[in-house]
């Protein structure tokens, strides 16, 4: 079966913008992924090794400002919305599967180096910037947040500039 061809991209835009003044609207608070992740690593932290977790500020500080571990902060349950609705978009769109999309001239070995380093540092820089480009940009545009204007356009320009120096990777 062929896979249905991708949403327009200009409907996708104006329907997750409906999503983010859904959640600004139900939950007062925006977007973002980061924190759920967070959440969820101190939760392990604080059962795996509670010695260590109790006596290093940045887990008692989380945990005094977030009761109850992460099944009480709502971003868990976002993410979790947000796999399981990936999931069944894939499933409706036959676009499910394991494929390692690259460009003609990386390897395999290249593209999951290079894919785990990203993630990575895209972790570490969401914890720097107090949250991911969803929360600082997506959810700070949408109250017309300068700061989150300032990201967004920092990571469009940062992207367009590293992207001239990447472009042999991908074009052939």
């Amino acid at each position: 079966m062929k896979p249905k061809p991708y949403m327009n991209p200009y409907l996708a835009g104006f329907l997750l913008g409906l999503v983010l003044l859904a959640t600004i609207y139900i939950s007062g608070r925006g977007l973002g992924a980061s924190g759920a992740f967070k959440s969820v690593v101190i939760a392990t932290v604080e059962e795996v090794a509670p010695r260590h977790a109790e006596n290093t500020a940045f887990y008692t500080d989380f945990a005094a400002e977030n009761p109850g571990g992460p099944w009480k902060n709502f971003l868990v349950f976002e993410v979790i919305g947000v796999l399981v609705g990936a999931f069944f978009s894939g499933v409706l769109a036959n676009r499910t599967g394991l494929k390692l999309e690259k460009g003609p001239r990386v390897t395999n070995t290249v593209r999951v180096a290079g894919a785990i380093l990203g993630g990575a540092l895209f972790g570490y820089g969401s914890q720097l910037g107090r949250g991911c480009t969803s929360g600082a940009a997506l959810s700070g545009m949408a109250v017309l947040s300068l700061g989150g204007i300032l990201t967004m356009l920092a990571i469009f320009g940062g992207a367009y500039a590293l992207a001239y120096f990447f472009r042999k990777l991908w074009l052939k």
